[in-house]
């Protein structure tokens, strides 16, 4: 077939249609809250009624009970390569609405911005990859398999890439791009996240006799004392990361005792850890000397220790010269008339999960700041989601063309 020029390809592109359907996507509040029975159900029937409009034959798969994955893939007039675009329905909460200056459902459009909880993270980039997806599909250059997982619970667990993985719609991919917002830097490495609970538990005692028991806060306060010294350490040993910045270990919640009786030391004292990690850092050496450590610390304080690994995400990196870099810098330059800027993701993505259980180089680009992810008054540019969807398009038309 004959290669369409770039400006051809993107004339494809109903960009109209993309900031309509992306403003329908912020409208709907898909917040995971057990508490009042939100979930991202609306958001995936949205996705799911745009893509049958498209002729599209979308896979629902229910990960959680109103929590759908939905799966679309798409297969072009040749055999070729396999390219996954990824992108999650679900936003994190609002927070209080004193802090918007806006409804934070609005969807609304001032001064070339699209205002809204999610705009950024990351309904702006669902609608892009969709909608290029569909241009791609209607020049006629679709070739090999595209496909699209939309999925549910980046913002906690993951269990929709999780699964998205574990029924095989990774297999034979060339690689995944993430379509976060990352500011239009192409995200070449992401930070790994470690989450550990640490438990210690002791024997109660009234608190004027707290010899008749074991108090398991003393406990507690040496492992915060250990995860500071650790995190000190690692950023002494290995410094910051160029485009990552410093490894951190954050407590993150603490439990313990009850102020309906101020009396009586604790039966159990809890800590939850955030760690944050850079390519350099060996996740089981570190998860390892969290366990050797609170087996000393029980030791020492006669408590009983227990460590629980929640999620282990490992850091991922992607060579500056592979493919998936190279079409994304090559259309990122087309589109933008400028050099790419390469760059980290300082939290962690789904890529995570598709690069430690798919096995894929992942990278990560997106319209939206990078910063601004969780923020009040959250909100996208229509130019660089409209300009996102062109670099995707692009992108994916290289991809799959040139593995043939």
């Amino acid at each position: 077939m004959a290669a369409s020029s770039p400006e051809e390809l993107v004339s494809y592109l109903d960009t109209q249609g993309l900031i309509a359907f992306t403003q329908r996507l912020v409208r709907i509040p898909s917040v995971n809250d057990p508490a009042t029975g939100s979930t991202e159900l609306g958001a995936a029937q949205a996705v799911i009624e745009l893509a049958q409009g498209f002729g599209w034959a979308p896979i629902v798969d229910e990960v959680r009970k109103d929590r759908p994955n939905v799966i679309i893939q798409l297969r072009g007039s040749v055999p070729g390569p396999h390219l996954i675009f990824e992108g999650h329905t679900d936003v994190v909460s609002e927070g209080s609405r004193d802090l918007w200056d806006f409804d934070p459902y609005s969807g609304e459009i001032i001064d070339g911005r699209l205002l809204g909880r999610g705009s950024a993270d990351m309904k702006g980039g669902l609608g892009a990859m969709l909608f290029a997806a569909r241009a791609l599909q209607l020049s006629g250059e679709l070739v090999g398999k595209l496909t699209l997982g939309v999925l549910v619970d980046e913002e906690e667990l993951m269990l929709g890439v999780k699964d998205f993985v574990a029924k095989g719609y990774c297999e034979g991919a060339i690689g995944a791009i993430v379509c976060e917002p990352e500011a239009g830097e192409i995200c070449i490495t992401q930070k790994g996240a470690i989450r550990l609970e640490v438990r210690f538990h002791g024997r109660i005692s009234h608190g004027a006799m707290p010899t008749q028991g074991i108090n398991p806060i003393p406990a507690l306060m040496k492992i915060l004392t250990f995860a500071r010294t650790t995190e000190h350490e690692l950023q002494g040993q290995h410094g910051e990361d160029p485009l990552l910045g410093a490894i951190s270990i954050t407590p993150t919640v603490l439990q313990a005792g009850s102020r309906v009786q101020l009396n009586l030391t604790p039966p159990v004292a809890i800590a939850d850890f955030d760690l944050r990690t850079t390519p350099v850092v060996d996740h089981a050496q570190l998860i390892d000397s969290f366990v050797h450590e609170v087996e000393r610390i029980a030791k020492e304080t006669g408590c009983r220790g227990e460590v629980e690994v929640i999620d282990d995400r490992p850091p991922t990196a992607i060579s500056p010269d592979a493919p998936l870099v190279r079409s994304l810098a090559a259309a990122h330059q087309a589109v933008l008339h400028s050099d790419p800027v390469f760059g980290g993701v300082p939290g962690t993505t789904d890529g995570t999960i598709l690069h430690r259980d798919g096995h894929l180089p992942v990278v990560v680009y997106g319209p939206g700041g990078k910063w601004i992810a969780h923020q009040a008054n959250e909100f996208v540019s229509v130019a660089e989601v409209i300009d996102a969807a062109k670099v995707y398009l692009l992108a994916a038309r290289q991809l799959l063309h040139e593995g043939r």
